[in-house]
Parts: C-alpha cells; sequence; structure tokens
C-alpha cells in the first residue's frame, strides 16, 4: 500500500477534472459506494458523484482545481486548493480556497471525499439580496 502514490494520482485527476472527464475515469479513481459531501449535498454512490461534477461543469465555465498542498497520514489525505471558474464564458475568473478529506482504501480507491470550504463568502454573499443580509449579520456579530 503505497498511499502517497495513491494520493499523486488523485491529484492528477482532481486538477485535470473537466467535462470531458469519462465515467469510466471515475471508476478507476473511486468505489462504487463512494462516500461524498460538501456544503450543498451528500451522496453515496459514483453515479451520483459524477452527475455533481457534470452539473458544475455544465453550470461553470472553465471550472478547474489546482491543489497547494498536501498532508498524508496513512490512507487519509488533506488536500487544500483553489477553484477557479467563470460563471459567464466572457467574464474574470472567480476563485476560493478550500480544503477535502480524501480516505483511501488498500487498493488506493477514493472511498470518500469531503469538502470543506465557506459557502457564505464564496455563494451566498454573491446574490444580491441575501448577500446584503450576510454581511448585515456579519457586521453586528463582529467583535
Amino acid at each position: 500500500m503505497n498511499y502517497m502514490l495513491y494520493i499523486k494520482r488523485y491529484v492528477e485527476f482532481f486538477e485535470s477534472l473537466n467535462k470531458n472527464t469519462s465515467f469510466n475515469k471515475y471508476e478507476e479513481i473511486f468505489v462504487n459506494t463512494v462516500y461524498f459531501e460538501d456544503p450543498f449535498q451528500k451522496t453515496k454512490d459514483l453515479k451520483s458523484l459524477y452527475k455533481i461534477f457534470m452539473h458544475m461543469y455544465e453550470t461553470l465555465h472553465e471550472a478547474h482545481f489546482v491543489v497547494k498542498e498536501i498532508a498524508l497520514t496513512n490512507n487519509i489525505a488533506y488536500i487544500q486548493w483553489v477553484f477557479r471558474y467563470k460563471r459567464v464564458k466572457n467574464q474574470d475568473f472567480e476563485s476560493f480556497i478550500g480544503v477535502s478529506r480524501v480516505t483511501f482504501e488498500q487498493t488506493g480507491k477514493v472511498v470518500s471525499h469531503i469538502d470543506y470550504w465557506d459557502s457564505a463568502t464564496n455563494i451566498y454573499e454573491k446574490i444580491p439580496i441575501l448577500g446584503s443580509l450576510i454581511n448585515f449579520v456579519k457586521k453586528r456579530i463582529k467583535a
């Protein structure tokens, strides 16, 4: 079991993900019962995970991940990444930082991928009325 090799392979996959990445490639990387969680959804199967990523690539333009750091202990890795994307094709890139906790089985396939990132700052605050309300609340509770 070479978990360093497994994480390197996973990072290559993660950074190269795009709308043309085939389901077969996902099958090489994840177990069929993979657990995935982010601030908006939880799923426990590979087909659902694939649909989540395909939806992201249909909704956003030039979306991609850039891995900045990796911490590995036995079969668990923490990956800090920057997600870059365009909401509209001809606009500038937007980005935000997140961390994923990735667990590998002994064969090297991913059994769990949990994302941690700030959905309030990176999504909700960018919605006109909701963003104003969130900023108001933040100012009220700020020390």
